[in-house]
């Protein structure tokens, strides 16, 4: 699908950015994740996340909410947990795209050997459309550094 990419290609065109994001979802084990209802309307739950092999996953419980609404319904919405307080190191990062389910054996089960999760599980690989990352710099500004596949990285200040 034109204009989507997955981790591995934004980490090869933002290296930067994509360790920021890395290290800002590495840092807590629960994120939030975004998916829509079949009548629409958002739904917000819990998850754990792996970057391996130049993918993100999504692994899930076995006809989890979440996992049926991505059947549906591939798009998806994903923002780190910010911790405790209102530190936020390294800032605020969420990733958009779409999420795909895998049921190749292969790749399951290397999934599986890599990561161990409780069997049975959903498994999804994820297409970006869209990184965003929100932090504070010297105090005084607010930064926004948002990427899209096919577009260079823009980098808004606000005071």
């Amino acid at each position: 699908m034109a204009g989507i990419e997955n981790w591995g290609a934004f980490s090869r065109a933002e290296p930067g950015l994509a360790k920021t994001v890395e290290e800002r979802f590495g840092a807590f084990t629960h994120h939030v994740l975004a998916t829509l209802r079949r009548d629409g309307s958002p739904r917000t739950t819990g998850l754990e996340v792996r970057f391996l092999d130049g993918e993100l996953w999504l692994g899930m419980m076995p006809n989890s909410l979440k996992a049926l609404d991505l059947r549906r319904d591939p798009r998806f919405a994903l923002q780190a947990n910010p911790g405790e307080g209102t530190g936020m190191g390294g800032g605020d990062v969420r990733i958009s795209g779409r999420a795909f389910e895998v049921t190749d054996p292969e790749v399951k089960a290397a999934y599986t050997k890599e990561v161990e999760p409780p069997e049975p599980f959903h498994l999804f690989r994820t297409e970006l459309t869209e990184v965003t990352r929100t932090y504070v710099e010297d105090e005084e500004y607010l930064v926004l550094q948002v990427w899209k596949p096919g577009a260079p990285l823009r980098t808004i200040r606000r005071r």
